[in-house]
């Protein structure tokens, strides 16, 4: 199976429409665990994911306007179900890598804000290809005490199942729960597909270089939905 990188985007192709799958997988995933962390942050990760995955599917396949690909019902579904469920700020410095340091205030939200846009536009079509997956959720190997853990999963449907791990943190005070900041997908680390690539770019053009190039991308992503 031949992997290739997108060069901005970071996002990952493989042969034999394997993108599809990659997509799906990755979006579906977020959706199951997204709602599912919205419930309480005491029940443990893996039950969570475990108890309302089957419920959240038929809830897409429910909604005609996803399965049409309704771009605003997307972006609707992630913005309420799937972000406030995940450590943005820390899957956004990570992926940036050593240069969010030296960021200043506004650069952080710029390329925060672009980094959003740029995963839920990337993965705009895949609800639309939901159908009869199922997911699997495999015992997690952690202690009680453990801050962060690695719930592995496998999606199954048409064709061969599809491993899919999440790396969360508990996180402490208001809001407290788990938080997803890492996602892998048959065996490709999401924050680290994007930061070998965005360190390319700002290497070559900067902070700013990487935000205007975030955006560009973006812009460019939106015609092609619109």
């Amino acid at each position: 199976m031949e992997l290739r990188i997108d060069p901005l985007t970071g996002v990952t192709y493989m042969k034999r429409r394997f993108f599809g799958k990659l997509g799906t997988s990755l979006l579906t995933g977020l959706v199951f665990a997204g709602a599912c962390m919205a419930q309480t942050g005491d029940e443990a990760p893996e039950a969570l994911v475990k108890r309302l995955s089957t419920d959240v599917l038929e809830s897409i396949k429910a909604d005609k306007s996803i399965q049409t690909g309704d771009t605003a019902k997307v972006v609707t579904l992630v913005e309420t179900k799937i972000m406030p469920n995940v450590n943005f700020e820390r899957m956004t410095s990570s992926a940036v890598g050593p240069g969010w340091r030296q960021a200043t205030p506004d650069q952080k939200k710029r390329l925060q804000e672009e980094f959003k846009i740029l995963l839920v536009r990337t993965y705009a079509g895949a609800l639309a290809q939901v159908n009869d997956q199922t997911i699997s959720v495999k015992p997690l190997r952690a202690a009680p005490e453990d801050k962060e853990v690695v719930v592995k999963t496998e999606i199954k449907g048409r064709g061969e199942p599809i491993q899919l791990d999440y790396r969360l943190e508990k996180t402490p005070g208001q809001g407290a729960g788990w938080k997803i900041y890492n996602l892998n997908v048959l065996g490709v680390w999401l924050v680290e597909t994007y930061r070998s690539q965005f360190a390319q770019e700002i290497n070559a053009k900067g902070l700013d270089g990487l935000i205007a190039a975030l955006t560009e991308r973006n812009k460019a992503n939106a015609k092609k939905v619109s």
